[in-house]
């Protein structure tokens, strides 16, 4: 199978004064195409850190990454931002609407950074939100549909541009137990019809729903069954 991220002795340090902290230590970690992945860890253990440098939001300190098997280190910053529009599709605790547009303007937002044309733009638009139940929703702003429905949105948002995968930190996090079996089941489904998805979570009961699982504590990663 081909591998959509690894990382191959990943560590990261922090500069305190004159000392460097460690935060992460020789990370190996793999997910193939296709696959549904869970990275557990209470606060502090280092999966932020992890997932800014999953993310292309942030670098590793030595170590490789790669993504379609393609090495980050080397990138420009103007490489990575692009590498980030098109290969992965961000879903975040908060959901990170823009409050003034509605939920169509905001799942079109990331089409429009790519230049994809309008007509193709609305169309897809259009074909996610039916998809993730929205179709009747498309015209509100965020502030006016329940935070289940935020999330699809945002849900949607990350799938609409197609990406290699979905990387969701803590998507569960601001939502009652009823809408969070919803979005759970959302992401199976969504696993199910062959995407790629890697969840960042604390919660146990979040994680299980995934095939592969990795608990990070401490700065040391490892796989569990």
């Amino acid at each position: 199978m081909n591998a959509i991220l690894e990382t191959r002795e990943l560590r990261k340090s922090y500069a305190l004064g004159k000392e460097a902290v460690p935060v992460l230590h020789g990370i190996d970690f793999r997910l193939e195409k296709g696959q549904y992945g869970a990275i557990m860890g209470p606060s502090g253990s280092g999966k932020s850190t992890l997932l800014n440098i999953l993310g292309c939001l942030d670098r590793a300190t030595t170590g490789q990454y790669l993504v379609e098997g393609r090495e980050v280190s080397s990138l420009s910053e103007n490489q990575l931002a692009d590498l980030r529009a098109k290969s992965i599709g961000f879903v975040f605790q908060s959901f990170n609407l823009l409050p003034r547009l509605t939920l169509a303007q905001n799942v079109e937002l990331p089409l429009q950074y790519l230049g994809v044309p309008r007509v193709d733009r609305r169309k897809r638009v259009s074909e996610t939100l039916e998809r993730l139940g929205l179709g009747q929703r498309g015209h509100h702003l965020p502030l006016e549909v329940s935070g289940g429905q935020r999330q699809r949105a945002a849900i949607a948002r990350a799938l609409v541009k197609k990406p290699a995968i979905l990387l969701a930190d803590e998507p569960t996090g601001n939502l009652d137990s009823t809408t969070t079996a919803e979005v759970l089941e959302l992401f199976d489904e969504l696993h199910r019809e062959g995407n790629t998805i890697l969840l960042i979570t604390h919660e146990h009961d979040v994680a299980v729903r995934a095939g592969r699982r990795w608990k990070i504590l401490d700065g040391y990663m490892e796989e569990t069954v």
